[in-house]
This record gives C-alpha cells, structure tokens and sequence, in this order.
C-alpha cells in the first residue's frame, strides 16, 4: 500500500513532529508498505493529489496538522487520513473552548478565564487574575501544544510576564487554576471502538514537564499504571473516554489529567495528534495496552481508509 506521513509543518512544533513522523515511517515501512514522507508546504496539495495514496498518515503537531487545516484540505482531496476529523480537531486544539465543551458535559476541568492580549497587559488585570485564581497560576497560549509557551507563576511578576510569553504565540491566552496533584496521561485509540489504554504516570526531572522533560532522554520517566488508587485509575478512564467521545474524536487521542488527593480526575487538555517519537507517550501506553507501535499505526491506517469506505455524501471525485 502507498502511504504519504505528513510530518514538519510550520508550527512551533515542527522538530517533534519530523520525530513523530519518522517513527511511523519506520514502523509503516517494516510492515511493506511503500511510505513517502512530506513536509508540509505550499506544494502539499499538489504532491498529495497526484502522488497516488492510498491514505495519509497525519504526524502533524500543533497549528495547520491539528487544528482541523490540514483535515479540511484532505477532506477536499478525498484521501482518507488518520486521526479526528475537521470539527474535533479544531475543537481540540482551543483549549479554551474545549474545556467549555467538556465541562458542561459535567467533566471536571480546572477554573480557567481566556484573555486577548493585543499589547500590554494592565497591572489590575494580573491583580485581578491571582486573586481569582491563586498562586501558582498557570498561563499558557490557548492554541499550542508541547507546553510551548507554558508558565506556572509563583508570583504577580511571573504571572504578567507568563501571560506575555503566551501571547507571543497566540493573543489569545488560557489562565487556569492549578490543580496539586499526580501528573497522569490517558491515551485513547478508536478503530472504530474505544479502547481506552492504561494510565501512564508521568515522573519530570525537570520542575514541570516542559518541551525539555518531554523530548530530552532520560528527563521524564514513563510509570505504567500511574501510582494511584484503583479508584482514581477507574475514574480517570472513564474521565479520558466521554472527553474523547464528547469531542467527537477519532482514530487516537491522549488526555492529560491531575489527579487531586480526593481522586478527582481534572482534565487540563486532549491532544488529536500525540507525540509519536521514541519518547512520547501515547506510544508507551498502547504497548501496555497490548497494542505493539507498527500495530498502532496499522489500526489508525485501517481505519481511516474503512472510515472514507462508510461515508455518504457526494462522490470526492
């Protein structure tokens, strides 16, 4: 089978998803398929409409690949692809609007409050937002991913300098809660049924698990299942499962989660296209799971050219 893995992009998280993407390259290859890579640029469409795919791997992080973008123009090509579809993955990626969507579905999502910073951010502003929200606070880009342009500030100083590091990367920035707790992640496959992988403990060298824990070898630690009570491992499944499902996922997703000392599962966001490399996540637990890599991404291809197969609409072409 000719498969194209769409890696790259321009988003601040182009270096992980060239990792993402030639891991699935690798594993896509050593099960026979033929398997071209592209970087996604202003010659995608034309490569992708006459290269002859069978299906597109989507290994793309963050803005344009997991936004609904790159969905849109495969949906208008006609060419199955991995993963959530346009409205789900645009939903996904707004963390501010996804948690709205979550929590009415009565999940638990940590205060939150989405500022648009076009200049400078008045001192009664961050006055207002410790005092809503208590120290530490946390400030981060509502459309990122990769903990790119994350703070967790201590003080009112951190916190205004963290709300313009956000807004480096997005004038709309998310300003949540901190939740105590265990730092956990939950992926969730579909292929079409849910399956929901175990919990994956995470354990940072660093104070917080930042780009540099999560891509650096040997500064976080995997821990399959997470060191919490049975109750809490149930619970944060069930959790990871209806936000999978109440978003309108598919394919794959991870929802990270703290657990509170009550056991209370508090989604912080749900990731469409997860890291894929050697060190992320997802791929840990779906081995836990049972669900060997090159399996993995057998399934997601499987399903989304049987997903294309199902649909009813108009002829793509």
């Amino acid at each position: 089978m000719k498969l194209a893995v769409l890696r790259g992009g321009r988003s601040a998280e182009r270096e992980v998803s060239l990792r993402s993407g030639a891991q699935v390259e690798e594993a896509l290859r050593g099960l026979g398929h033929e398997v071209v890579g592209v970087d996604l640029d202003a010659t995608t469409w034309d490569t992708l409409r006459d290269g002859g795919f069978a299906c597109v791997f989507n290994a793309l992080h963050g803005r344009l690949g997991e936004d609904g973008a790159v969905q849109g123009m495969l949906e208008l090509l006609g060419i199955p692809y991995t993963g959530s579809g346009i409205l789900a993955s645009a939903l996904c990626m707004d963390k501010s609007r996804a948690n709205s969507v979550m929590a009415g579905a009565g999940l638990h999502i940590p205060d939150f409050e989405e500022l648009e910073i076009k200049e400078g951010v008045a001192p009664e502003v961050v006055e207002r937002l410790v005092s809503r929200f208590g120290l530490p606070i946390v400030v981060k880009p509502v459309r990122e991913g990769s903990t790119i342009g994350l703070t967790i500030a201590k003080d009112a100083d951190a916190c205004a300098s963290g709300l313009a590091l956000a807004a480096r990367y997005d004038r709309r920035v998310l300003v949540q809660r901190f939740v105590v707790g265990t730092e956990i992640t939950v992926g969730v496959l579909a292929t079409p049924e849910v399956q929901v992988l175990p919990t994956l403990e995470i354990v940072s060298d660093n104070p917080t698990y930042d780009y540099d824990a999560k891509y650096t070898a040997g500064k976080s630690h995997h821990i399959i299942p997470a060191r919490i009570e049975e109750r809490a491992r149930a619970t944060s499944a069930d959790s990871a499962g209806r936000a999978f499902v109440v978003l309108g996922c598919a394919g794959m997703a991870r929802v990270d989660i703290i657990v509170d000392a009550k056991s209370t599962p508090w989604i912080l966001e749900v990731n469409t296209v997860p890291g894929l490399t050697e060190l992320s996540l997802l791929p840990d637990a779906a081995r836990a799971g049972g669900v060997p890599f090159d399996q993995l991404c057998q399934r997601l291809v499987d399903h989304a050219i049987q997903r294309q197969a199902n649909r009813v609409g108009p002829p793509t072409s």
